[in-house]
């Protein structure tokens, strides 16, 4: 009978470990920014940010937050970022032409679990 209750103790014991670990769900929330031109061609080394910014309670007064990251897009286009948190944040993303600054802006939200993938179309 001993046998018997420290047979059955390890197995629900081993039930209740696998059973908890099981439970932990991925939370973090991945943006995936693809930078394209005007006629879909990928564009590399584009410097992409993303921020957050925060109005005042009057409203009269905008600044970044102190959230903020960045990052350059490889040959296809692409760059990402992982965060803890879902979160909106707005997208500036600039890139140099023979002297020629161009820029885009845009806005990504955030999803627990998730890559959100934005396309971004440089005006070129």
């Amino acid at each position: 009978m001993k046998i018997f209750s420290l047979c059955l103790s390890f197995f629900l014991v081993t039930a209740l470990f696998i059973s908890l670990g099981s439970c932990k769900k991925e939370t973090n929330c991945i943006a995936s920014v693809q930078c394209v031109d005007m006629a879909g061609n990928n564009v590399d080394n584009a410097t992409v940010m993303l921020y957050a910014l925060v109005i005042s309670n009057d409203g009269k007064k905008v600044d970044t937050a102190d959230v903020r990251t960045s990052g350059v897009t490889d040959s296809d286009g692409m760059v990402k970022f992982t965060f803890k948190l879902p979160a909106t944040y707005d997208i500036n993303a600039i890139k140099y032409i023979g002297g020629q600054k161009y820029n885009k802006l845009g806005v990504i939200k955030l999803e627990e679990g998730k890559t959100v993938t934005k396309t971004v179309t440089m005006p070129f």
